[in-house]
């Protein structure tokens, strides 16, 4: 295992996964997608994560997906692969296939459905941290796993050689903050914010910045957060928070992830349909959204 020198940082869009209409992965769609990001002015991707529907996904796609962005990225922005399994042996499997594709760093949630204990927790983490030399983020996100990552578990685990950040989805600017007071001694180790309304937020407390489903459809706008930010236009990345803040909060018009699919098909970037059950949204979901992204500004 490496010693820690990796550290995530920025705006990260959790980039969502392009599918045809037969279901299956769309390698052009992503590539244009990769450089639109890239250009809107993100610090990484983040694939196969939740917005990416890593849940509908098998082996052979993910190792698909990882070859295709990394061919695409060219080493301009890190690239974090989201190896999330219900079993230590699945994220293990799923590890190994983002270090032989030379993924700069894994993203591994908590399982989900069980409900291991937090002493459980540490061994799943620890034991997929030694299975492999690609530097390892832990994943909090409770709302969607039932699954919560206790501050003190964080704190733990960060003393593990190549675990370098978590990303926390609670929601709990508190549970952030923890995160974050309790492993400040380290610098080998920091916390990235999952919930894209608390940027702004996480920053004050220290945070290194965002995995943000919403950088998909705003790079630019997600990436202002973070750069005014670290500029010291604290008034400007506020600014920049709360014109993100409609586009997040308009995610319970669909079923994740249809809205962020939906907006970019809207913007003129191929993104395709949501793996089934999830469906398409219904025209008078679609006009609402439509009207926040005009809100915005994103769209005519």
């Amino acid at each position: 295992m490496s010693e820690k020198q990796f550290k995530p940082y920025g705006i990260i869009p959790a980039v969502i996964t392009p599918i045809k209409p037969d279901g299956k992965f769309n390698a052009p769609a992503m590539r244009k997608l990769v450089n639109y990001l890239i250009e809107g002015g993100v610090h990484g991707l983040f694939i196969v994560g939740t917005t990416g529907e890593f849940y509908g996904l098998d082996p052979e796609e993910k190792r698909e997906i990882f070859q295709v962005v990394m061919a695409e990225t060219r080493g301009r922005v890190p690239v974090y692969g989201g190896t999330n399994g219900i079993t230590t042996r699945e994220s293990i499997q799923i590890t190994r296939i983002a270090e032989e594709c030379k993924l700069d760093a894994v993203s591994v949630l908590t399982p989900m459905f069980i409900s291991p204990s937090q002493e459980q927790l540490v061994t799943h983490y620890q034991a997929i941290a030694a299975s492999t030399s690609l530097p390892v983020l832990l994943y909090n996100n409770p709302p969607k796993t039932g699954v919560n990552l206790a501050p003190a578990t964080v704190a733990k685990l960060a003393e593990t050689p190549n675990i370098v950040s978590i990303k926390d989805s609670s929601g709990d600017l508190t549970v952030t903050a923890e995160y974050i007071r309790l492993t400040k001694h380290r610098d080998d180790f920091n916390v990235l914010m999952g919930r894209d309304t608390l940027i702004y937020g996480a920053l004050c407390y220290g945070a290194a910045g965002s995995i943000a489903a919403c950088a998909n459809v705003a790079p630019r706008l997600c990436a202002d957060i973070y750069d005014k930010y670290q500029a010291g236009d604290l008034k400007g990345s506020l600014e920049a928070q709360f014109t993100l803040a409609p586009l997040r909060l308009a995610f319970t018009i669909g079923t994740f992830p249809a809205v962020i699919k939906e907006s970019l098909e809207m913007l003129g970037i191929e993104a395709g349909p949501c793996m089934a059950p999830v469906g398409p949204m219904t025209s008078t979901e679609r006009e609402k959204l439509r009207g926040v992204l005009v809100q915005m500004g994103l769209l005519q």
